[in-house]
């Protein structure tokens, strides 16, 4: 967030630690947003989100590696009124219907993935 000095006219970053940094990507990608929605609600730069979220991603994705598609195989059907149906190592699966809230998907995949 920016604050202007009255007298100077000078303009002052609040610098955020990278807990805060991290803390704010996490809620942008769990928020269902847009990025400029959620700036203005939060009173940032739409660049400063982009770096949050960008060294995020990275952070979760496992560091300095990065992301690449993995094999899938399609099993079967799916079951009777899912629309789309992925199995998780471990035995989770996640479902979700035609209509489904993006947002509360976003929220289940950001706690699977840290889990």
């Amino acid at each position: 967030m920016t604050n202007t000095d009255a007298e100077t006219g000078r303009q002052h970053r609040r610098h955020r630690s990278r807990t805060e940094a991290d803390q704010l990507a996490a809620e942008y990608e769990a928020s269902g947003l847009n990025r400029e929605a959620f700036c203005l609600q939060k009173g940032m730069p739409l660049k400063t989100l982009a770096r949050y979220v960008t060294r995020y991603r990275k952070q979760q994705a496992g560091g300095s590696e990065p992301q690449r598609w993995i094999p899938v195989e399609i099993a079967g059907q799916p079951r009777q009124g899912s629309e789309l149906s992925v199995l998780l190592s471990g035995g989770r699966r996640i479902e979700v219907k035609r209509g489904f809230d993006v947002g509360t998907l976003r929220q289940l995949v950001a706690v699977l993935e840290q889990a």
